[in-house]
């Protein structure tokens, strides 16, 4: 199957895409947020349409849609009556590190580290690596991210509709595909069309380590704490101020030290995180994060930071604290277990390359839980990169082309819902 795949328009069009400066901010309102996303999504609809897709819509909010009819031999016992499947990828880069003027390298690794301008990049931190040996890695020049979340997933999705074209002697069903803008700053689906899309399930392309498949996230709360003191003239304040920052001082060292914390959790465990801290002796807003698998946990969480807060309160008289919830996101893994011939496949995929499975929850957010309770049940695959949203951000060709596979794959499993047949078996 490998040779379905081309390897150097794979690894080219890579190329090509992280080079365009396509960072989202968090800041504008308008989907997409930063005009230069429109610069990538112009040269897909562009690129699609050359490669021979004749269904491509690139609409007004900067999503691109295109959609290659089933293609069965005449007289097919199940024309017409395939799932459409959809595979998704978001333009976007993360706006925590600069992707502007990304400057690509290829190495072909032979092991040991790579030194980067101000980074380098080894098999001690970065387990991975070590088993890369014989790879072609690429990297940033290390001045700023790599982009390959998730232009990686990209490249990926082109070099699947190519071997589709390329090759007419492959059947397959009805598929779909999309690319989003904004994913980074948890709006990808914001202005996302299902209609447009036409999928019965989906796939997103986003994934990390080589075999990770990922049906379930997080659930996500943001919480905003505001703390209330009272402000006087510092030399007649004796007696009379309340100083806010002190009143947030004594809750934030109230907050456990060795656990519910990113930098304490792993794996099932959830946490609070502080994100963000604001204000004067008047008022402190801190924000929070609260994650969990499980939803009644962030109940929980919520309670036990509200708790520390009146406690801190009480410690300083006068003072008072406000508290919001902003539901955010849930685990998608209620959704895709009703349809687990979505997963199934999915496994069986990877089987077929004889890429070993890493079935790993998401310790985050994705597109697939939104779009998976829009109705769209939406599971992550690997592209194979590591390090992401990072100057140390990097991915293996061979991984990446190992993706493009297990999609192909996926293709025709949906085709014979499981058997093992086909051109491609």
């Amino acid at each position: 199957m490998s040779t379905l795949i081309n390897r150097a328009a794979l690894l080219d069009r890579f190329l090509r895409y992280v080079v365009v400066e396509t960072t989202s901010d968090d800041a504008n309102p308008q989907t997409p947020s930063s005009a230069c996303q429109w610069d990538l999504a112009r040269m897909l609809e562009a690129e699609l349409r050359a490669m021979g897709v004749e269904d491509v819509l690139l609409d007004e909010h900067a999503y691109v849609y295109a959609h290659l009819p089933e293609r069965l031999p005449e007289g097919h016992p199940r024309a017409g009556q395939i799932p459409t499947i959809a595979f998704i990828a978001h333009m976007d880069v993360s706006p925590a590190v600069s992707g502007k003027d990304v400057k690509p390298q290829v190495h072909d690794y032979q092991g040991g580290p790579i030194a980067l301008n101000g980074v380098t990049l080894s098999p001690e931190r970065d387990a991975p690596l070590g088993e890369c040996v014989g790879c072609q890695i690429v990297t940033s020049d290390g001045t700023t991210l790599l982009g390959a979340d998730d232009k990686a997933g990209v490249a990926v999705i082109m070099s699947l509709l190519e071997a589709l074209i390329q090759h007419p002697e492959i059947p397959h069903g009805p598929l779909s595909i999309a690319f989003t803008p904004d994913e980074e700053i948890g709006r990808g689906t914001a202005k996302f069309d299902l209609g447009k899309l036409g999928a019965e399930v989906a796939y997103t392309i986003d994934g990390e380590t080589l075999g990770e498949v990922e049906e379930e996230n997080f659930c996500a709360d943001g919480m905003t704490l505001v703390f209330k003191g009272v402000n006087v003239h510092p030399g007649y304040a004796k007696g009379k101020l309340v100083n806010a920052i002190k009143v947030a001082a004594d809750f934030m060292a109230s907050l456990p030290r060795n656990g519910l914390s990113p930098e304490t959790t792993s794996g099932y465990e959830g946490f609070v995180h502080p994100n963000s801290m604001s204000g004067d002796e008047e008022s402190v807003e801190i924000r929070f994060i609260l994650r969990d698998f499980k939803e009644p946990k962030l109940t929980t969480l919520a309670r036990m930071l509200e708790r520390l807060a009146a406690e801190a309160v009480a410690r300083w008289p006068g003072a008072s604290a406000e508290r919001v919830i902003q539901p955010q996101y849930r685990n998608m893994r209620s959704m895709i277990d009703q349809r687990p011939e979505v997963m199934d496949l999915a496994i069986r995929a990877l089987e077929r390359v004889e890429v070993p499975l890493r079935r790993v929850p998401i310790r985050g957010g994705t597109d697939g839980a939104r779009l998976s309770f829009m109705g769209l049940p939406t599971p992550n695959l690997f592209t194979g990169g590591h390090n992401f949203h990072s100057r140390r951000e990097w991915i293996a060709v061979e991984h990446m082309l190992k993706s493009a596979e297990v999609c192909l794959a996926l293709v025709d499993e949906w085709l014979h819902h499981g058997e093992i047949k086909g051109l491609l078996a």
